[in-house]
């Protein structure tokens, strides 16, 4: 098994494919495996794709105590030097979204490009009426979801999140065996992650020192409080793109794989060209 000691932790990380270096970030409840649909739908004939398990998920080592996003990070820095891909490509997906932003606020030059799918950023949009009464009752449904993992109910909590939050009712039972013990299995790091007091702030001033090309994306299928988020994201970020996968909600790398891995892979090629065009 592929390992890497980045940050002191050793994370694992399986790399497929040729060409310029792709890490992949995934986001809560699962790990590198998420990627496999859209690694297989285009993205390893494209790139050198680097997919890993965050801190405490699938194969990577879990550290005691309480964590956070920063170490997250952190270690997705450790990861890239480390591996020697620095600047990379970079795509992150939810809580992964917004753990590629949060680094490229503090160490932009890593990046060469960045993709960002719904990024859970409601610290940035707390003084919006329309999102926030959007949010309270995903809200109150993590609240109940945190009750049942706290109390050891880590299958009941993968359940509620699932049918609640993520897919909607009747989810659950139609997801793979694998994936639901997948969910299960990452049920206590997600109970950790929100327990971060700064799980879903973002240093937008920070984040307007990134230059490099940015894709904001987000599901149609979606809550709108996820739009206003990347409005906000785009404001900072004059150069950013904007996809909307009309079919798809939160997690299309999954559930539409080729459209997925065509739209990134479209969007580093023309980014790329530009770059070119201007000399950089």
């Amino acid at each position: 098994m592929p390992q890497v000691r980045a940050n002191g932790v050793n994370l694992h990380h399986e790399t497929v494919g040729e060409g310029e270096p792709l890490v992949l970030v995934h986001g809560s409840w699962n790990d590198h495996r998420s990627w496999q649909p859209a690694i297989g739908a285009g993205l390893s004939a494209s790139f050198t794709v680097i997919s890993y398990d965050r801190r405490g998920h699938g194969r990577s080592e879990e550290v005691p105590g309480q964590g956070t996003r920063r170490q997250d990070e952190d270690d997705l820095a450790a990861l890239i030097e480390e591996l020697g891909h620095a600047p990379a490509h970079v795509a992150g997906s939810s809580f992964g979204a917004a753990i590629v932003l949060g680094l490229a606020a503090r160490r932009p030059e890593l990046f060469r490009s960045i993709t960002a799918h719904e990024p859970p950023l409601v610290g940035i949009v707390a003084d919006d009426p329309e999102s926030m009464a959007q949010v309270r009752p995903m809200t109150a449904s993590f609240d109940a979801v945190m009750a049942h993992l706290r109390r050891g109910e880590d299958e009941r909590g993968a359940r509620l999140f699932v049918e609640e939050v993520v897919l909607g009712p009747c989810m659950w039972d139609r997801l793979p065996a694998p994936l639901r013990e997948t969910f299960v299995s990452h049920a206590p790091t997600w109970l950790d992650e929100q327990t971060d007091p700064s799980w879903a702030a973002l240093d937008l001033d920070g984040l307007s020192t990134c230059t490099v090309p940015v894709l904001l994306s987000r599901g149609g299928e979606s809550p709108t409080w996820f739009s206003t988020v990347l409005e906000r994201l785009a404001a900072v970020l004059p150069g950013a793109r904007r996809r909307t996968f009309e079919s798809a909600g939160h997690i299309p790398h999954i559930t539409h794989p080729r459209e997925y891995a065509t739209a990134l892979t479209g969007f580093i090629r023309a980014a790329g060209a530009e770059e070119r065009a201007s000399g950089r």
